[in-house]
């Protein structure tokens, strides 16, 4: 997993991995659904683990980083993909979109050009593995120039800290993010697939399903579109996104999802586990969050025979400010069989 261009996410699990592999390495499975992919972490490590894997997200950028990383067992960008990339220029008026738009949010004038520059020259790429690996590159050196990994504060110059990542151009950033996902490409011999779309519509029949879904938090909120619509965004270049252009940071309209709200979560979870009731079920989950532990495994056991859970101390540090908060929760893996 040292090969994995870990990405700065909330709620990622990438700490987590040596407890879920040894949990997951007892179970019987050969083909894997991850159906809330978020980073891509969890579907790397059953990739890793030789599994069949299908990933899933209901949002455009997990999709593009399981795209370079999943579904792509072969393809890397060569060294003149990368000079045509970084020789690309927008000349028309619509290919301006990011320098107009977010003029002053997020980065200086000149990387937002750049940034409009490189989606062009990643439409001129002939591969659709190409385009991931380009754009999870570009994805990754996105947040990783901005100073606590999160799209909220639109002042370019806040929080400069002297930190490596924040002394790199978006450009430099991307020449070395081409090199991390190359790098992170590997075949495990079987044909693993992406989609991007609602998780009661992925594939159904898979040995084991993960499930690692938005939940209510008992505090805050879970909202990943506020934190990364830029992200989301920058994925698809806005294409089919709506646009909040009253808001500071001209945030995307929050998709709904039934598994962020109390009067709609335990429904969602009814229908999740009726849905994989004939795979394994592991649901990766938090003690900060409704429901709780016992109704949940009451709502899995109405499906499954049996209902195990495996549980470890986790401290969750978002952000990388002094006054980040610093959770320590009871991460569970609740298993049905």
């Amino acid at each position: 997993m040292q090969d994995f261009p870990r990405f700065r996410y909330m709620g990622s699990k990438f700490k987590l991995l040596p407890w879920i592999h040894d949990t997951l390495s007892e179970l019987p499975f050969e083909t894997s659904v991850d159906a809330f992919s978020g980073s891509g972490v969890v579907s790397y490590l059953l990739k890793a683990m030789g599994k069949q894997v299908h990933s899933n997200d209901t949002l455009a950028f997990p999709c593009v980083l399981t795209s370079a990383t999943i579904a792509n067992n072969a393809t890397h960008l060569t060294a003149s993909d990368l000079e045509q990339l970084l020789a690309a220029r927008a000349t028309k008026s619509g290919e301006r979109f990011i320098r107009k738009t977010f003029e002053g949010i997020f980065y200086t004038p000149k990387e937002l050009s750049f940034l409009d520059d490189l989606w062009v020259g990643i439409r001129d790429l002939n591969s659709p593995l190409k385009r991931a690996v380009a754009l999870a590159a570009l994805l990754r050196s996105a947040i990783k120039r901005q100073p606590r990994g999160l799209f909220t504060v639109s002042d370019p110059t806040r929080y400069q800290d002297g930190r490596r990542d924040l002394q790199l151009t978006l450009r430099e950033h991307f020449i070395e993010q081409v090199a991390c996902y190359n790098a992170a490409v590997f075949s495990n011999g079987l044909r693993n697939s992406v989609t991007c779309g609602d998780v009661f519509e992925t594939p159904q029949g898979a040995d084991l399903v993960y499930m690692d879904p938005p939940y209510v938090p008992l505090s805050d909120d879970n909202c990943y579109i506020k934190r990364y619509h830029f992200l989301e965004g920058l994925a698809c270049y806005w294409e089919g996104k709506e646009l909040m252009m009253n808001t500071k940071v001209r945030k995307i309209t929050k998709p709904f999802t039934p598994f962020a709200y109390r009067q709609t979560a335990e429904d969602a979870f009814d229908r999740l586990f009726r849905q994989y009731a004939d795979s394994i079920q592991v649901l990766s989950y938090s003690s900060n969050a409704f429901p709780d532990l016992k109704r949940l495994k009451t709502i899995m056991g109405r499906y499954k025979n049996s209902v195990e859970v495996v549980e470890k101390e986790h401290r969750y540090h978002f952000g990388t400010h002094s006054a980040a908060k610093r959770n320590v929760v009871q991460e569970y893996l609740i298993i049905g069989a």
